[in-house]
């Protein structure tokens, strides 16, 4: 049991700890106090509510539908054409849809449609419509989506031949 005397000592030591500053894993950050100060400061805009969301609404479904059609039209559509047509060529190999080598096939044709599907749309739209695009930086992101589309790809037989075989 603790007396008056260690109590007071405890209480000292937290106060002294607290009030230098160190709070644990609770400790607000720079970033943290900036966050704070930008959405303190838009609070307190003048822009009156109905305005603004009527603004977000409209610019934020219309910006949705933008995304989701350049997502199709530079990643989606190029993916299953770099699939199926990598099925064809491990077919033509002599591959049969249950082995490794159709699999690796197939995920490598899908990496390489979406890497070539997101390249070229960027640098069409680069040419076309907006010239400060990165095409270095489009590139970079084009072989991230890759070699995740090689990882989906390539999983995607596998796990329809095991779902096949379950029925």
């Amino acid at each position: 049991m603790l007396t008056t005397t260690s109590r007071r000592s405890a209480t000292t030591l937290i106060a002294r700890h607290l009030s230098a500053g160190a709070s644990g894993p609770f400790q607000k950050t720079d970033f943290k106090k900036q966050a704070d100060a930008v959405a303190t400061s838009a609070a307190a805009s003048t822009t009156a509510p109905e305005e603004e969301s009527s603004k977000t609404e409209s610019g934020g479904m219309l910006n949705r539908f933008t995304v989701t059609a350049e997502v199709t039209i530079s990643k989606i559509f190029p993916a299953g054409f770099g699939w199926q047509s990598a099925s064809v060529v491990a077919g033509d190999l002599g591959f049969e849809a249950d082995t490794l080598n159709f699999a690796l096939t197939t995920g490598f044709g899908d990496a390489v449609g979406v890497l070539g599907g997101h390249t070229a749309y960027y640098a069409l739209k680069k040419a076309v419509v907006d010239s400060s695009i990165s095409m270095k930086r489009e590139v970079h992101t084009g072989i991230l989506l890759g070699s995740a589309a090689f990882c989906s790809g390539t999983a995607w037989q596998p796990i329809v031949n095991a779902l096949q075989g379950a029925e």
